[in-house]
C-alpha cells in the first residue's frame, strides 16, 4: 500500500519557487493499478518520483506499507520498487539478459536464480528466451523493447511498481496489445502499481482507480466508471469529455447489462408451431434456440413467417457472433450496428448459454450509472 499525506514539492524559494505537487492525500490499496492522469505539468509525475525519493519531499509524508519513506534508505528503497518510463532506457551496450538481470545482481542474487528469473518474465511477455536472451535492445522493434522495459520493472519481483507513461513512445497498435499482456500479468501477480498517463483511454483501460490533477492538485479520485457518469466538477466533466457515456461502453461487460429471462430461449426440438405461439405468450419477437444448452441460433416472428412446419433446428438463423461476457458494451454495441441486430447471446466459458442482451438492456445500464447517487438520508 502506498498512502499520501499532504505530499507537497516545491521547487526553487521566494518569488522564484514552482509548487509542483500541493498537499496531495489518498491511498492506493494494495494489488491495485492506480493511473495518474491530467495535463503536462499537473504534478503526476513529480509524484511518482517523490513516492521512490528520486525527488524528496518538501513537505508531508509517504508512507509504503506503513513505513515513512523518509526514513528509509533511498538507494534500498528504489531497488524495492520496480521503475518503468516512457524512454524506456535500456542500457544499449547489454544484451536483453543484461537489462533484465540488473537489479537482480545489484540484490545479490545467485546466478541460476537471475537466469531462471529472466527465461520466466521472457515467456511471461510471449517473448521466447532462445530467440531474444542475447540480443541487444538496436535489434528489437520498439514494441519488444517495451516488453524488455516492463520486465526489468518485474525483473526482482518488487510488490510495487512506479510506471511513468511506459507505453507512451509506440504506436497505437502496439500499445493495445502491450496494454492487454501487462493487464493479463497484473491480473496474476496483482502488484500495487501507481501508473502516469496523458491518455484518457488508457487510464480508463488499466486503473482500478484514476487520480486527476490539475496544477498540482488532486481534484478527483475514483473508479473509472464513477469518475465518467459522475465527474466532480467541470474541471472533470470537461476533461473527460462530452462523450462520456460512450467511453463508459468501454468499462461496462457484457455480464453487466445481459438478462437471464428464460422467456428468451427455446429448445432445438420445440417445434415452429409452439414457437409461434411462444413468442405471442411471452411478448417477444426474439427467441435463442439451444441445442445441449448450447445457443444453436434464433428465430424471429419474422422468420416464423416464412418457416415451413418442422423443428427449429431446421429454421434458425446462425448469430453472427456470440458473446463472451467479457465483452465491453462498446463491442457489444458495435456487433449490434454492423449486424443490424438489436439481440445478442452471450455464452460462457464452455460455449453454453448465459443469457442475451439488447440494445435496451445497454440503454437502461448505462442510465443506472448515470442517475444522480441518493443523499444520505433520502
Amino acid at each position: 500500500m502506498i498512502e499520501y499525506q499532504e505530499a507537497t514539492k516545491i521547487f526553487g524559494s521566494g518569488d522564484e519557487s514552482v509548487t509542483a505537487v500541493s498537499d496531495v492525500s489518498f491511498e492506493i490499496e494494495k494489488g491495485s493499478l492506480v493511473t495518474f492522469l491530467g495535463p503536462s505539468g499537473c504534478g503526476k509525475t513529480t509524484l511518482l518520483r517523490l513516492t521512490n525519493r528520486l525527488l524528496n519531499l518538501t513537505r508531508g509524508k509517504i508512507f509504503v506499507d506503513g513505513n515513512d519513506i523518509m526514513s528509509e534508505d533511498p538507494v534500498r528503497l528504489r531497488q524495492s520498487m520496480g521503475y518503468a518510463i516512457q524512454q524506456v532506457g535500456l542500457f544499449p551496450n547489454k544484451t536483453i539478459h543484461g537489462n533484465i538481470a540488473t537489479v537482480p545482481k545489484l540484490l545479490g542474487w545467485e546466478k541460476d536464480r537471475i537466469d531462471e528469473r529472466v527465461d520466466e518474465l521472457l515467456k511471461m511477455l510471449r517473448l521466447d528466451p532462445e530467440t531474444f536472451r542475447d540480443r541487444y535492445p538496436v535489434e528489437l522493434s520498439g514494441g519488444q523493447q517495451q516488453r524488455i522495459g516492463v520486465a526489468r520493472c518485474l525483473a526482482a519481483d518488487p510488490a510495487i511498481l512506479l510506471m511513468d507513461e511506459p507505453f507512451g513512445a509506440i504506436d497505437p497498435i502496439n500499445r493495445e496489445v502491450i496494454q492487454d499482456e501487462f493487464l493479463r500479468i497484473q491480473n496474476k501477480l496483482k502488484k500495487t502499481i501507481a501508473f502516469v498517463t496523458h491518455d484518457l483511454q488508457e487510464a480508463i483501460k488499466m486503473g482500478d482507480k484514476i487520480a486527476i490533477f490539475k496544477e498540482g492538485r488532486l481534484v478527483q479520485y475514483d473508479p473509472p466508471e464513477v469518475l465518467l457518469t459522475q465527474p466532480k466538477d467541470d474541471y472533470i466533466a470537461d476533461f473527460v469529455g462530452a462523450d462520456r457515456a460512450l467511453k463508459v461502453l468501454g468499462i461496462l461487460r457484457a455480464e453487466d447489462a445481459m438478462n437471464t429471462d428464460e422467456r428468451y430461449v427455446l429448445k432445438s426440438t420445440a417445434g415452429t408451431a409452439e414457437a409461434r405461439e411462444c413468442l405471442g405468450d411471452r411478448d417477444v419477437d426474439h427467441c435463442v434456440v439451444v441445442k445441449d444448452d448450447k445457443p444453436y441460433g434464433y428465430i424471429t416472428g419474422e422468420i416464423l413467417k416464412e418457416a415451413k412446419e418442422g423443428e427449429l433446428r431446421d429454421v434458425a438463423a446462425s448469430y453472427p457472433v456470440l458473446l463472451d461476457a467479457k465483452t465491453t458494451l462498446r463491442d457489444v454495441l458495435s456487433q449490434m450496428l454492423m449486424n443490424d441486430m438489436e439481440m445478442l447471446t452471450v455464452a460462457d466459458e464452455d460455449g453454453k448459454y448465459a443469457g442475451v442482451i439488447t440494445f435496451r438492456d445497454i440503454q437502461r445500464e448505462l442510465l443506472e450509472g448515470f442517475r444522480e447517487p441518493e443523499n444520505e438520508g433520502g
